[in-house]
């Protein structure tokens, strides 16, 4: 799905007749993240492969997403974990239904959030409220992600597809070479060291895979109890 995801926005990216783009999820929920049970392919070294996926799925959806010269916007409803927030927080624009919310979980599991996560929570609330969801990995319900400044609109749930579609349709009609300047003028402004960040992501990730409380961690979570971390 991640490649699938990968060739879509590269395609809508590149379509001059693709004025505004909509992701939402299909479901029950936007994006659940990766999911652990899976079982990650082994480096050289023997140990888990945490940054393969990223350099080579994920972070090129991030960095087509922005440097698309046409606005992007979320619509976020019910679960939006993990990879998921990275996907929403890369778009323009974020609404959410009143009952979504955000979940950086990663800390349970001894890793840290990727996908540009990092950059793009300390930029949009602050260092303070960034590490409180990083290190903390409690859910952010879409009503103080909205006072927060996370995201742009929270709707009543069957209000949502509409409003987010509205939005969408009011964009593309809109003046779209000004609006690309407009994108690549807050990138410079705000996030024009994001391919090196995602890279730095990528990097540290990786670094998980050999530690004791990744192991222990991810065990931890397919049996359902508690993780006892060391610090290695």
């Amino acid at each position: 799905m991640g490649h699938e995801l990968l060739d879509a926005v590269r395609h809508a990216s590149a379509d001059s007749s693709v004025r505004a783009v909509l992701i939402t999820g299909a479901g029950q929920a936007f994006c659940a993240g990766a999911d652990v049970k899976d079982s990650r392919e082994l480096t050289p070294e023997g140990h888990p492969d945490l940054s393969t996926r990223l350099r080579e799925i994920y972070n090129p959806i991030v960095l087509t997403i922005r440097s698309a010269p046409k606005p992007f916007v979320a619509a976020v409803h019910g679960a939006c974990a993990g990879l998921g927030v990275s996907l929403a927080l890369s778009c323009d624009l974020i609404v959410a239904a009143e009952d979504a919310y955000f979940l950086l979980a990663f800390v349970r599991i001894g890793v840290m959030p990727d996908g540009g996560a990092t950059a793009f929570l300390a930029e949009r609330v602050g260092l303070a409220r960034a590490a409180q969801l990083c290190m903390l990995g409690e859910k952010l319900p879409a009503p103080k992600a909205l006072d927060w400044g996370l995201v742009n609109a929270v709707h009543p749930p069957d209000e949502l597809r509409p409003a987010a579609q509205a939005l969408a349709t009011r964009l593309a009609a809109g003046p779209t070479v000004a609006l690309a300047s407009m994108k690549r003028a807050l990138n410079s402004a705000a996030l024009h060291n994001l391919a090196a960040h995602l890279e730095l992501e990528a990097t540290l990730q990786q670094r998980h895979g050999a530690t004791h409380d990744y192991a222990e961690g991810r065990s931890a979570f397919l049996e359902k109890r508690t993780a006892v971390f060391e610090g290695h």
